[in-house]
């Protein structure tokens, strides 16, 4: 599974043919562009669909709500480019729940013809379509404080690895585990509904294997972790 991390800039993507079998494509975007993709993300929402637009109403810091716009640009855009469709031509749904079975599960492309998930911490944003369900995160390095609050909550192996480690050691390590498992949420659509224990992912160099899922981590810039979950 290639692991490269194509750039989402200004100008409008070569995206090429969609991905398919086990191919991944994997974008990542600075979202705090004016211009993603060839479009202007101050005029972004006549691209995006009633949903889209509320949720970014809702946002009432103008850097929250210009990220939000800018990785949804983005998600348009490239979407967009592998479906041959004008960005606000491409009609975004939800998938039912595996928990639940409510209509929050997975955001998906009407019809299927890609799937794809969409992460952003900060100002980074990272975006991955593949032809099986995926999921993407990128994560930037949390706080010691953020470590003690959600060390207990971890599976008791990796809470033991963590707690192991020397303490300035333990944001990035916490960061490698937590887009891992943040991917792997996002690709199977449970999100943190059944807590963040299970699957055991690891926290050292290399994600341990999840049954079922290809599990990889991802370049990412100095300060952030991200990985990926690809049904196997």
């Amino acid at each position: 599974m290639s692991t490269y991390v194509n750039r989402l800039g200004e100008d409008a993507p070569r995206t090429g043919e969609p991905p398919a079998g086990t191919a991944v494509a994997v974008w990542s975007l600075d979202t705090t562009l004016d211009v993603v993709g060839g479009h202007r993300v101050d005029a972004a929402l006549s691209l995006l669909d009633a949903g889209e637009r509320e949720r970014a109403g809702r946002l009432l810091r103008a850097g929250d709500r210009h990220r939000y716009l800018a990785s949804h640009v983005g998600l348009r855009v490239l979407l967009g480019g592998y479906l041959g469709l004008a960005p606000q031509e491409v009609v975004l749904v939800r998938e039912d729940c595996p928990c639940c079975d409510g209509p929050h599960g997975r955001p998906a492309v009407a019809g299927g013809a890609v799937q794809f998930s969409l992460s952003h911490s900060d100002d980074l944003a990272y975006l991955a379509f593949a032809a099986v369900p995926v999921g993407v995160d990128v994560e930037a390095v949390p706080s010691a404080a953020a470590v003690a609050d959600v060390l207990h909550a971890l599976h008791p192996a990796e809470t033991a690895e963590l707690s192991a480690l020397p303490a300035q050691e333990r944001p990035q390590a916490l960061a490698r585990l937590w887009s891992r498992k943040e991917a792997y949420f996002k690709g199977t659509g449970t999100g943190l509904a059944l807590g963040l224990a299970e699957p055991y992912v690891g926290s050292g160099p290399a994600p341990s294997p999840v049954p079922g899922w290809h599990l990889t981590d991802l370049p990412a810039p100095a300060a952030y972790a991200a990985a990926l979950a690809l049904r196997a």
